[in-house]
């Protein structure tokens, strides 16, 4: 399969959609990203792609990666240095959990929108957005590498 064809336009469409309401209210990044497989920890994955996309480079080291490996079903929630100083420490875990809920039922667009949601809530309570704010990151979805 071709993993740019694992969500439909309209559903890769809501989740960007997702991200760019939640960033509406936070200088926080957040990135999804997509690949086939993961034949490592997904936690390593996970930070290689994050640094792979540049997300530790943020002003306030608050990017949240969403990591999917579609046919081994991996998943992980990655937060900066700056995020995770500052949420619960079972703050990702919580997150987490909701989404696969979501993908057990295969609403993977769903799980999605709905942990991006969440993460932007509680960017927005530690990193409101600023009147000089920028994007720093693109919203779109990434896939493999």
């Amino acid at each position: 399969m071709n993993i740019t064809n694992f969500l439909t336009k309209e559903q890769q469409a809501s989740i960007v959609a997702a991200i760019v309401e939640a960033e509406k209210a936070t200088s926080g990044e957040i990135r999804v990203h997509l690949e086939s497989s993961c034949k490592e920890n997904v936690l390593n994955r996970a930070a290689y792609i994050f640094k792979k996309l540049d997300m530790h480079k943020t002003a306030l080291r608050n990017g949240v990666l969403f990591y999917l490996a579609v046919n081994d079903h991996k998943f992980a929630i990655l937060g900066d240095a700056g995020i995770n100083a500052k949420v619960p420490s079972d703050f990702w875990d919580t997150i987490k959990r909701i989404v696969l809920e979501h993908f057990s039922q295969n609403d993977f667009s769903g799980g999605l929108t709905e942990g991006i949601r969440m993460a932007g809530e509680k960017l927005k309570t530690f990193f409101p957005i600023q009147s000089d704010d920028t994007n720093e990151l693109p919203n779109e979805i990434s896939f493999g590498v």
